[in-house]
């Protein structure tokens, strides 16, 4: 394999969107570094399905709540641009890790607060500052936001806040690092039929009529809807597209 292909790190890429994003970018010609939290023999599995697809991709652990390991965690990533991909260095960083928490404002607690702030926000904030060094000039960030940034869902205000300072970080990201070519998007999912918060908006069919009702094209979303996107944003096609966010919602609380 010829060794000036891209590679990008995905961040929670095991499971769920972060999976369907690194099978996506794979079928753009590009090897793939994802993470996973706990879950090995998944994120060994999504390996095997890029390597099937005739790109180059291992997986490390990361706990993205913990900022503290993001040293270690990246002096892993050097050993694995080494040894696998004969380079040292990866172009794409994909910060698509994270959890949901569905409670009412008045019952959320500080712990809930601190746990999403350290996954959602935090996380991302330290650990691409700290990727700089290990990211290609020239490349693309490409953070994650969710609908609810736009709109209001009761249940989702720490979730969705962390989410609204991620979308003006990006603009921030983008301004600060654009003497290095540096690209930074945001991509804004709406509801998705995944695992993610316990998986309501899949298994539970009057939550997801509702949500059908009040999108333009009459369906909730699927991981397929999601992946190709960010996959674009790591491409030469994508190259003046920066600052932006780019909501994936099939028009949904229009």
């Amino acid at each position: 394999m010829a060794t000036n292909t891209k590679i990008a790190l995905v961040t929670g890429g095991s499971r769920g969107l972060g999976k369907n994003m690194a099978l996506a970018i794979a079928k753009k010609g590009i090897n793939i570094i994802l993470t996973y939290n706990s879950k090995k023999d998944e994120a060994e599995a999504t390996v095997k399905e890029i390597e099937n697809l005739g790109q180059k991709a291992v997986a490390i652990q990361l706990n993205v709540s913990k900022s503290n390991t993001f040293d270690s965690f990246l002096a892993e990533i050097q050993t694995a641009l080494k040894d696998s991909f004969d380079t040292d260095k990866f172009d794409f960083l994909i910060n698509n890790a994270g959890i949901g928490i569905h409670k009412p404002y008045i019952d959320t607690t500080e712990a809930d607060f601190d746990e999403l702030s350290n996954i959602q926000f935090k996380g991302p904030f330290f650990l691409t500052q700290k990727a700089l060094n290990n990211m290609n000039d020239g490349g693309a960030i490409v953070n994650i936001s969710t609908g609810l940034a736009r709109f209001s869902f009761p249940g989702y205000a720490a979730y969705a806040a962390m989410k609204g300072a991620m979308e003006t970080l990006t603009k921030y990201q983008a301004k600060e690092l654009g003497a290095r070519k540096i690209k930074v998007n945001i991509v804004a999912p709406g509801a998705i039929e995944t695992d993610f918060g316990h998986g309501a908006v899949r298994d539970n069919e009057q939550l997801n009529q509702h949500i059908a009702s009040l999108t333009a094209l009459g369906r909730v979303g699927l991981p397929d809807d999601i992946g190709g996107v960010v996959a674009f944003l790591c491409t030469e096609d994508a190259r003046w597209i920066n600052a932006q966010r780019i909501e994936v919602s099939g028009g949904m609380n229009l």
